[in-house]
């Protein structure tokens, strides 16, 4: 947990963090290190827990750098959301930014190491359940269908690539070059239109 983040949870935690929040204005980045299973399969566990750990550093010096919020890592998978705890009027092309961002430095650690590392992610935004659960060891989450339809984005996309909907279209046009990918069959939910995002279109706004 980040800062902000952390500090609710020791000051306010029975107060405000034991009360689940549903945030209308929030977008959802899930991204998966692909070809790390293989690696791990004849890396030594010292070697293989050490590149995880530096690439998730480099990613959460990323995350820092936008308005974003890190909630987890699932194994070589990374969660990063914006629009929760804190609001974020332009929370769709942070996370762009951010997706963007993360793809550059996974390509730069695998020029840095020699390992074959590649980064494929997904973005949805929508409404989220949002939260702290847990007494033991209590832990922000986030839960609902944006979260699961950012995962089939990531999970039925390409390495190397951002796939987007038409939700976050809307939201980029202008601003990232959007690149129809076309509609395609997502478990769970059917035929979606779904789009690779590009480069951001002109500087980021200070």
């Amino acid at each position: 947990m980040s800062g902000p983040v952390a500090a609710r949870v020791y000051v306010t935690y029975f107060v405000v963090l034991r009360r689940l929040r549903e945030s209308e204005g929030t977008s959802v980045l899930i991204a998966d290190l692909v070809g790390f299973t293989p690696l791990a399969e004849r890396l030594p566990p010292e070697e293989l827990v050490g590149l995880l750990d530096r690439t998730f550093a480099r990613f959460d010096e990323v995350v820092a750098r936008h308005d974003a919020e890190k909630v987890k890592t699932i194994g070589d998978a990374y969660l990063v959301v914006a629009g929760v705890p804190d609001p974020c009027e332009d929370h769709v092309a942070v996370l762009a930014d951010v997706a963007l961002a993360l793809m550059a430095e996974t390509a730069a650690l695998a020029r840095e190491t020699g390992f074959r590392l590649e980064l494929r992610a997904g973005i949805h935004t929508g409404p989220v359940l949002a939260g702290v659960i847990g007494t033991t060891k209590p832990a922000y989450d986030v839960w609902g269908d944006t979260v699961n339809t950012a995962a089939r984005m990531e999970s039925h996309g390409e390495p190397g690539r951002v796939q987007v909907t038409a939700a976050v279209v809307a939201r980029l046009v202008g601003r990232f070059e959007c690149i129809p990918r076309g509609t395609i069959d997502v478990k769970g939910k059917g035929a979606l239109e779904t789009w690779w995002l590009g480069e951001r279109l002109g500087a980021p706004p200070t």
